[in-house]
């Protein structure tokens, strides 16, 4: 009746398009040993980070390098774009939502200047880490496959 009864659209999409790769194959120690918790990457070919779930914008960094959501169930996820990307204060990003807004996946929440990131030898894979409420994720059979923003992989 009207979805009144309906389960929530749960899954975990790809928040950029590019080519899927396990969190072990990122080139930085801390994503890919899960300090901060298991997920995937993506290397991109595209430039526009979208949600990866249908929930809220809960953090945005001030840096403009990542992104924290949570569903209406209570899962939590973090989305990093780029490695060491923190140092470059918000240079080459561009903010296209707000912290606080309810955003379905697929829609566009950062994006970034990629002719920058080559300049400045900056890897812009990035990582959505599973932070809260999933359970045994996995994304192999979507692993060294194009993925597409808003594709669901999980």
């Amino acid at each position: 009746m009207f979805g009144l009864f309906s389960k929530p659209n749960e899954s975990v999409c790809s928040p950029v398009d590019g080519t899927c790769i396990p969190m072990e194959e990122v080139k930085d120690e801390v994503f890919s040993s899960k300090m901060l918790g298991d997920g995937f990457a993506v290397i991109p070919n595209g430039t526009t980070v979208c949600a990866p779930i249908d929930g809220e914008l809960t953090m945005l960094a001030e840096t403009c390098h990542a992104f924290g959501m949570r569903t209406k169930s209570g899962k939590e996820l973090l989305v990093h774009i780029g490695l060491d990307t923190v140092a470059l204060n918000g240079e080459g990003f561009k903010v296209l939502s707000e912290q606080g807004k309810k955003v379905k996946a697929g829609e566009p929440i950062v994006e970034f200047d990629q002719k920058l990131m080559a300049e400045k030898n900056i890897d812009t894979t990035t990582m959505v880490i599973l932070t809260a409420g999933f359970s045994a994720p996995d994304f192999s059979k979507f692993y060294q496959k194009q993925v597409k923003a808003g594709q669901a992989l999980m």
